[in-house]
């Protein structure tokens, strides 16, 4: 017996779907792809789809209890972010 397939979860979502989840607009996770920022991603086809798992890991790494809390792994603004560089060719945020 097979499973209904409207019974089963989407594993991933389209960017408008996407940025529903996270509470964005389309148009911040579209910037969040450009600049790097952003959650993991995959083209399949020439559809780009986001794993649920990667955008609730991606929104965990900006998890703090309380203002005073170190800002280490947060999540970076959807904005191009400048490079210092290491060596020859390659580059540190």
């Amino acid at each position: 017996m097979q499973p209904d397939i409207a019974l089963i979860p989407p594993r991933f979502l389209r960017t408008k779907e996407a940025a529903t989840f996270l509470s964005l607009s389309a148009r911040t996770l579209e910037k969040h792809r450009t600049y790097g920022t952003g959650p993991a991603y995959r083209k399949l086809g020439g559809r780009v789809v986001y794993a649920i798992d990667d955008l609730a890991a991606w929104a965990d790494r900006g998890a703090v209890t309380s203002t005073s809390d170190p800002r280490g792994g947060n999540v970076l603004p959807a904005k191009r972010q400048t490079m210092t560089p290491v060596h020859a060719g390659r580059y540190a945020r």
